[in-house]
C-alpha cells in the first residue's frame, strides 16, 4: 500500500509494536474491558429518524417549522381516521389521547359541531371535509417531532389498527424506526457471516478470520460507543456504520497478518517478527486509510447536515480501526499463535497468470474500450433518477402506509402544506388570499380562521382550543392541501405558485410543512450531489499529491476509479433503478473513499518495480502478481460486508446503498486490476516526468 512518513512511520510503528508484544496480555484483557463503556455508550445514543431535522436550520421551511413549535404548540401533528365510532366515544378518546405525554390538542369534527347536532342533519359541504361514510377524521397536534414518536407508539396501544389508524410523517418516522430497530441486528450477523466466508477462503488459517472479526467487531463496537459523544446519529448511520467499517477496514488487518507472515521468515522470534509487522503496517495503511477518511469527510460539507452525520462517524471509525490493527489484532495473534499454526490451510485464492498476460498484452485496447464505456457511463451517472419522499420507501403494509393511503383515497389528503402570515393581515386581505390558493391546480382544501365559517359554522360555536389552532400572538395560520404527491415537480410548482400568491399579500409570509420542506431538500439535494463529488475529489487529489508525490498520479488513479463510479451508477440508469437522494449523494465520495487504495497498491508496487530499472511491461507485470491477490481479497470483503445488507434489508434506503456499495466495490475492482494498468502503462513517460524519486528514469531518456 501507500507510504506516509517513511522512515518515522516505521519507527513509531516498531516503537507501538514493542509495546504491543510487552503488553499483550494486557491489551487483550483492556480491549474486552472496554466493551463496557462503550455499550453503554451505544445504548444512550440518540436516534433520529426524520430526515428533515438535517435541513439547513436557517432556510425559510425550517423557520416556519421553528415557529409552529414555539407559536402554536405544533413541532408535528397526525391525522387520525376513526371508523366505526360514535360521537361519545369520539369524545372519550380524544381525553385518553390528550393523558398522553407530549400531545398538545386533539381535535375532532365533535369540537366544532358539538353532540347535540345530529351529523346527518349538516350540509354535505361540511361533513365532506372530515366524514367519508363510517370514516371521520382527528387532528392531534404534538409540541416536537421527537416526542410525537412516542405518543403516537402511546396512541396505538389504546385502540386497534381497524379502529383508529393514525398517519402523517411521525407515525412514517416511528415505523421506520421499528422497521430499522428490528434488522440492525440481522444486518451485522449477515454481514460478519459472508466476510467470514471470504476470509476462511482467502486467509490460510481458519482461526485468523475469527480474530480478525472480532478485532474488528472491537473496533465497530468503540466507534458505535462513542457516538455518544455527537449526541445523536441518524437512523441511517447506524444502520449502515458497522457495515461499512467493516467492509472498509477489513483490508487493514488482512495487511498486518501477511506481514507478520513475511516477517516470521526473516526473524527468529514471533515477537520480533510482530514489531517489524506492525513498523511496515503502519507505513502502509496510514496513506490508504488517510484517503478514506478524508473521503467520509468531505460528506461534512453537504449543507444537508446528514453528510456530517455519516461524515464524522464513518471517518471515526475507520481512524479507531487503524488503531484497533496494530494494537488489538496483534495481541490477538501472538496470544492465539498456537492456535493459529495448528490450523492452517492453502488459501483457495485465483490465479491472477491469464488476467495479468491478458492486460499487459492488450493494455491499449483495455484503454480504448474504457474510453467507448467512459460516455454511456457518464452520461447514466448524470441522469440516473432519485426520488425523495421516503414514506414511499417503507413496507406498504405498515400502520402508517395503511393509514397514509387511506388519507389519500378517501380524503384526498395528499401533501399538507401550512402558510403563516401575520397576525395583524385584514380578514378581508386573508379572504383574497384564499380566493386565489382555492383556484390553484389541484389544491382541493384550504382552511383558514375566516374559512371555519364558511363551513357553516358560527364563530360563537367555536373552542378556544381550535381557534388557538389557527391564530397565536403573532401568526395566523392557513392549512392547504394539495392532491399531488410529495416531492414531486408537479407539487413544488403548486408550492411556488402558493408563494408568489402569499407574498403579494404579505411579504414575510412563510410557507411550511412536509411539502416545502421536501421542495428544499430537493434543491439542497442537488446542489450537495455536485459539492461532495467536487469536495471528494478535492481532497483525495491533495492526499495523493503529497503521498505519491507526483502531478500526474492522482489526476489518473482518480480518473479510474470516477469511471467505476461512473459505471455503477449508470448500471442502476439503464435498469430503469430509481435510488433514494441519499444514495446518490453519498455513494461516489464512499466508493472513492473505500477503494482508491486499491489503485494506490498496484501503483506503489509499480512504481518500486520502475525505480529498481524494470521495463514497464515486467514492472506491471510483477505488479500485479504481488498486489492483485490483496485487491481481490479486499474487494470481495466489501462486496461481502455490503451485498448480504442489501439484499435482506426491508428499508429501500439502507438496501438501495448497501446494493450500490456491494456493487461498486466489485467493479473498483475489476477496474484496478484491468484498467488502472493500462493507464499506467500508457501514461509511463508522463508518470516518470511528473512523479518526484524517478529521476535515474528521466537521465534514461524515458521523460
Amino acid at each position: 500500500m501507500v507510504t506516509l512518513g517513511g522512515e518515522k512511520m516505521k519507527k513509531l510503528g516498531e516503537g507501538i509494536g514493542r509495546f504491543v508484544v510487552k503488553h499483550k496480555l494486557f491489551i487483550v484483557v483492556a480491549s474486552l474491558l472496554l466493551c463496557i463503556p462503550s455499550i453503554f455508550g451505544y445504548l444512550n445514543t440518540k436516534i433520529n429518524y426524520d430526515i428533515l431535522v438535517y435541513l439547513p436550520k436557517d432556510i425559510e421551511t425550517m423557520k416556519g417549522q421553528d415557529i409552529l413549535a414555539e407559536d402554536f404548540d405544533m413541532g408535528s401533528f397526525a391525522m387520525c381516521i376513526v371508523e366505526n365510532m360514535d360521537s361519545k366515544d369520539i369524545l372519550d378518546l380524544e381525553d385518553k389521547y390528550k393523558e398522553i405525554d407530549g400531545v398538545v390538542k386533539v381535535i375532532s369534527a365533535n369540537d366544532l359541531i358539538g353532540t347535540t347536532i345530529p351529523q346527518e342533519m349538516l350540509p354535505s359541504e361540511v361533513t365532506k371535509q372530515y366524514k367519508k361514510g363510517n370514516s371521520e377524521l382527528m387532528l392531534v397536534t404534538f409540541k416536537d417531532s421527537t416526542i410525537a414518536i412516542d405518543a403516537i407508539e402511546e396512541m396505538r396501544t389504546l385502540t386497534s389498527e381497524e379502529v383508529v389508524k393514525i398517519g402523517g410523517m411521525s407515525a412514517s418516522t416511528l415505523d421506520t424506526s421499528i422497521v430499522a430497530e428490528s434488522e440492525i441486528i440481522t444486518y451485522v450477523l449477515v454481514a460478519v457471516a459472508l466476510v467470514l466466508l471470504v476470509l476462511m477462503i482467502s486467509l490460510d488459517s481458519y482461526v485468523v478470520p475469527f480474530l480478525l472479526l472480532g478485532n474488528i467487531g472491537l473496533a465497530i463496537l468503540y466507534n458505535m460507543g462513542t457516538n455518544v459523544f455527537i449526541g445523536e446519529i441518524s437512523y441511517i448511520t447506524k444502520a449502515i456504520a458497522a457495515v461499512l467499517q467493516l467492509g472498509v477496514t477489513t483490508d487493514f488487518s488482512i495487511f498486518l497478518y501477511h506481514k507478520y507472515e513475511q516477517a516470521k521468515e526473516k526473524v527468529k522470534t514471533n515477537n520480533e517478527a510482530m514489531t517489524l509487522a506492525i513498523g511496515d503496517t503502519l507505513v502502509s495503511i496510514a496513506g490508504s486509510s488517510l484517503t478514506t477518511i478524508a473521503g467520509f469527510l468531505a460528506l461534512c460539507t453537504m449543507q444537508l447536515t446528514l453528510g456530517f452525520d455519516i461524515g464524522v462517524v464513518m471517518a471515526k471509525g475507520v481512524f479507531i480501526g487503524v488503531l484497533s490493527t496494530i494494537t488489538i489484532f496483534p495481541a490477538f495473534l501472538l496470544v492465539f499463535d498456537k492456535v493459529v499454526f495448528k490450523t492452517k490451510h492453502n488459501p483457495l485464492i485465483p490465479s491472477f497468470n491469464t488476467i495479468k498476460g491478458f492486460v499487459v498484452k492488450h493494455y491499449k485496447i483495455i484503454l480504448v474500450v474504457a474510453l467507448v464505456i467512459a460516455y454511456p457511463a457518464f452520461y447514466g451517472n448524470n441522469h440516473v433518477k432519485s426520488y425523495y419522499n421516503l414514506t414511499k420507501d417503507l413496507p406498504q403494509d405498515l400502520k402508517s402506509c395503511v393509514a397514509n393511503s387511506k388519507l389519500s383515497d378517501d380524503f384526498d389528503l395528499v401533501a399538507s402544506q401550512v402558510i403563516l402570515v401575520n397576525k395583524n393581515l385584514k380578514d378581508n386581505d386573508l379572504n383574497k388570499m384564499v380566493d386565489e390558493i382555492e383556484k390553484i391546480d389541484s389544491i382541493n382544501l384550504v382552511l383558514s380562521p375566516s374559512q371555519l365559517a364558511n363551513l357553516g359554522i358560527p364563530e360563537e360555536m367555536i373552542p378556544g382550543d381550535v381557534k388557538d389552532i389557527f391564530e397565536s400572538d403573532r401568526y395566523k395560520m392557513i392549512f392547504v392541501n394539495s392532491t399531488n404527491e410529495i416531492a414531486t415537480d408537479e407539487l413544488n410548482k403548486v408550492i411556488d405558485q402558493i408563494e408568489k400568491v402569499i407574498k403579494k399579500y404579505d411579504k414575510n409570509a412563510i410557507m411550511a410543512g412536509e411539502g416545502p420542506c421536501m421542495k428544499d431538500l430537493v434543491n439542497i439535494a442537488d446542489e450537495d450531489f455536485k459539492n461532495v463529488s467536487i469536495a471528494s475529489i478535492g481532497i483525495i487529489f491533495i492526499i495523493m499529491l503529497f503521498v505519491l508525490k507526483s502531478i500526474s498520479l492522482p489526476i489518473l488513479l482518480v480518473s479510474g476509479i470516477e469511471l467505476a463510479i461512473f459505471i455503477n451508477m449508470a448500471i442502476s440508469y439503464y435498469t430503469g433503478d430509481v435510488l433514494p437522494f441519499v444514495a446518490s449523494i453519498v455513494i461516489g465520495t464512499i466508493q472513492l473513499g473505500a477503494t482508491i487504495d486499491y489503485a494506490i497498491l498496484l501503483t506503489t508496487k509499480y512504481l518500486e518495480n520502475r525505480s529498481s530499472g524494470l521495463e514497464k511491461i515486467p514492472a506491471m507485470d510483477h505488479a500485479i502478481s504481488t498486489s492483485a491477490s490483496s485487491i481481490f481479497v479486499s474487494g470481495m470483503s466489501f462486496f461481502a460486508a455490503t451485498f448480504g445488507v442489501g439484499m435482506i434489508s426491508k428499508l429501500n434506503m439502507i438496501g438501495s446503498l448497501c446494493n450500490l456499495m456491494s456493487r461498486g466495490a466489485l467493479i473498483s475492482m475489476i477496474i484496478v486490476i484491468c484498467v488502472v494498468p493500462a493507464i499506467l502503462l500508457v501514461f509511463d513517460k508522463v508518470i516518470i516526468c511528473t512523479t518526484v524519486g524517478l529521476k535515474k528514469l528521466n537521465v534514461k531518456g524515458e521523460c
